[in-house]
């Protein structure tokens, strides 16, 4: 099932008010908890928050550079430049730099809007899932997220990948897939099994008529 798009101005509006909450599910933490691991491997709570940061920032020619500097790896680009910055600013200037990224609409080449949203809805669960606090999604802008991470082929391949599947969300209807077993769980939930946060398996149930 495809869903009604959202407007630019919505996914703006959505990415400013997830942007926000982040700052302030930040803003206290003792500064042990930046050095938490996240579910991002290989990354502390301090690298994505500086990724998140970065990711406002890119121009061409920084990307070219980081590009060679990672030897043509784009996921060691994004990894590499996110520590660095991580390492070289102290926590509450890191803070700080998210702060003034909340109304910020730049976009690195080659992406959209939503996929500004998409990355920080699932890095905000990335932050807050190892720091045990419940950081809940909008289910219209989880919804937005999930139908564009099930379309857009990489880096998730999400429908070869749950090729045995059919999704459904319980908030919003939303449905994909026609695999034998049924996954289901709110628009969310399903986001973070399409970005292989989640193992399908928590989520599966048995299918009728299968």
């Amino acid at each position: 099932m495809t869903t009604q798009p959202p407007t630019t101005e919505m996914i703006w509006r959505a990415v400013a008010r997830d942007r926000a909450t982040l700052v302030e599910l930040l803003d206290g933490l003792p500064e042990s908890a930046w050095d938490t691991a996240s579910l991002c491997d290989g990354w502390r709570v301090r690298d994505v928050v500086a990724h998140l940061v970065l990711a406002t920032r890119v121009t061409v020619g920084a990307l070219v550079v980081n590009l060679v500097r990672a030897r043509g790896n784009a996921d060691r680009m994004i990894r590499d430049t996110a520590i660095r910055h991580a390492e070289r600013t102290p926590t509450a200037r890191l803070l700080a730099e998210l702060r003034s990224t909340v109304d910020s609409r730049a976009i690195p080449v080659g992406t959209t809007p939503l996929d500004r949203l998409m990355d920080l809805l699932v890095h905000g669960q990335d932050l807050a899932v190892p720091l045990g606090i419940e950081r809940v999604m909008p289910a219209d802008a989880a919804r937005w997220s999930l139908e564009r991470v099930w379309t857009m082929g990489a880096p998730f391949h999400a429908p070869t990948r749950l090729a045995g599947y059919t999704l459904t969300a319980t908030d919003t209807g939303w449905t994909a897939g026609a695999g034998p077993a049924a996954i289901t769980g709110t628009a969310g939930e399903l986001l973070l099994v399409v970005t292989g946060r989640i193992e399908p398996e928590r989520h599966r149930q048995p299918l009728q008529g299968h």
